[in-house]
């Protein structure tokens, strides 16, 4: 039995310097404001101290999850990597732990929209009831707007728009309590026991799931050509009234021509941090990655192309499993 600690993968980058206690902004941030005497008629630049919020620590840090080391040198706090067709475990850190999964959520959405195979073509009105009291979050979808169901869909997988995914939850037959009572009874029928949901679109941080759980649900939601179609969609566009607007995926890799990506989400509320889930063909494998609490933006990203040349470097044939050691951090990986 072979026994590698970090250094052995001296061809993974590690990611900049900073850990996740410095992502936090910091109280006191200087700058630089220039502004115009006009006696002397001229421009004059003095420093100025700018007082900023701290950042809020995600449920994650306050855990103490990023203390633990990893091989690859991660960002996020917590990681699973699975291959699709075998299911063996590649890669595993912290992938028990329950944290908030933010628009991740949002996958458990739209396959129970899917599944129940209501009609894509029938016309939805946002409301004041899809406005979001919970983040205050804004959106391009004004009151009053109408989008077909199909339409709405494609936003909430695709650009993560909360008011279409709360429309699709509150316009299920039985309406919204009805839904969310579906979406952890189809949570339980697929064995995903450490995950509960309160609401559609992931602002809650009552919505909480494992990665393991994660792996489970892109799973089975990689199997439904819509969710597939939707998720890695790079742009959509849709006419509301006389205005066509258009949104972006949330994912820039879906636009990388060098990823071939089945199905993606992305996530991010200040108690979750950034999340990403995705179903991807490396190596001529189908893999499943799980990234929750990353400590920066696109730290995500970069923990998905850690993980791709990690997978991509492993000889042809050979099993190498990896899984963190939960309880000391210094501890070694085994092959």
């Amino acid at each position: 039995m072979m026994v590698l600690a970090a250094a052995s993968f001296p061809a993974l980058a590690a990611p900049a310097a900073g850990t996740a206690g410095q992502s936090q902004a910091s109280a006191k941030r200087p700058v630089v404001k220039t502004s115009y005497n006009a006696k002397r008629r001229v421009y004059v630049k003095r420093p100025v101290v700018r007082y900023v919020r701290p950042a809020r620590p995600s449920d994650g840090m306050k855990a103490g999850l990023h203390g633990v080391h990893d091989p690859l040198s991660l960002r996020s706090s917590v990681a699973f990597v699975v291959d699709q067709e075998t299911q063996e475990v590649l890669f595993s850190k912290n992938e028990d732990a329950v944290l908030p999964i933010a628009s991740l959520t949002k996958l458990m959405t739209g396959l129970l929209v899917s599944e129940a195979e209501l009609p894509l073509d029938e016309m939805i009105t946002i409301t004041q009831d899809d406005v979001d009291t919970e983040k205050f979050s804004s959106s391009r979808l004004r009151v009053g707007s109408t989008l077909s169901r199909g339409e709405l869909m494609h936003l909430a997988l695709m650009a993560s728009e909360n008011r279409a995914a709360h429309a699709l939850g509150r316009t299920y037959p039985g309406g919204l309590q009805v839904f969310v009572e579906l979406m952890n009874a189809k949570a339980q029928l697929l064995g995903m026991n450490d995950t509960r949901y309160v609401e559609p679109t992931g602002l809650s941080s009552k919505n909480k799931s494992s990665a393991k759980d994660l792996a489970v649900l892109v799973d089975v939601a990689s199997e439904d050509p819509l969710l597939r179609e939707f998720t890695t969609s790079p742009a959509y566009q849709v006419a509301v009234g006389r205005r066509k607007l258009m949104f972006n995926n949330t994912n820039r890799l879906v636009r990388n021509p060098t990823w071939d990506i089945g199905l993606q989400k992305t996530g991010y509320i200040s108690e979750a941090g950034q999340c990403l889930v995705m179903q991807a063909k490396i190596a001529g494998r189908k893999l499943i990655m799980v990234f929750l609490d990353s400590a920066g933006k696109l730290s995500r990203l970069g923990d998905a192309e850690r993980v791709r040349r990690w997978v991509e470097s492993i000889p042809a044939k050979t099993p190498v499993p990896v899984t963190e050691n939960h309880t000391d951090a210094r501890a070694p990986v085994f092959f």
